[in-house]
């Protein structure tokens, strides 16, 4: 069974930065793909970025530039890096894990995260 525990999110103000972590139990985080997705207050979900097993990433047109998506396997950690902020940046980030990044859709990903908080003010 897969457990996902995202930490890392608070508040900042507009141009800053936050970086959010997801903890990955289970099974080894280096075999799947790991993806980073937020969901604004009366929005729908929507993914932020990927990562596969062997490293490449893809974002949204949206934080293309800003954000960076990383992992650590040896820790089983996933990262968001997350500049230049902006107040459409607020929302609910959960990072979620499927075993290959062939879609961004959040309906694509059977194992999530409870999520983590992110202001931008």
């Amino acid at each position: 069974h897969v457990q996902l525990v995202e930490s890392g999110g608070g508040s900042a103000q507009a141009g800053g930065s936050l970086r959010l972590s997801c903890a990955r139990s289970g099974y080894g985080a280096s075999n799947y793909c790991m993806g980073w997705f937020r969901q604004a207050s009366g929005k729908e979900r929507e993914g932020v970025a990927l990562i596969d097993s062997d490293g490449n990433a893809v974002y949204a047109d949206s934080v293309k530039g800003r954000f960076t998506i990383s992992k650590d396997n040896a820790k089983n950690t996933v990262y968001l890096q997350m500049n230049s902020l902006k107040a459409e940046d607020t929302a609910m980030y959960y990072c979620a894990t499927r075993r290959y990044c062939t879609s961004m859709s959040p309906t694509a990903f059977a194992y999530w995260g409870q999520g983590t908080q992110v202001t931008v003010s």
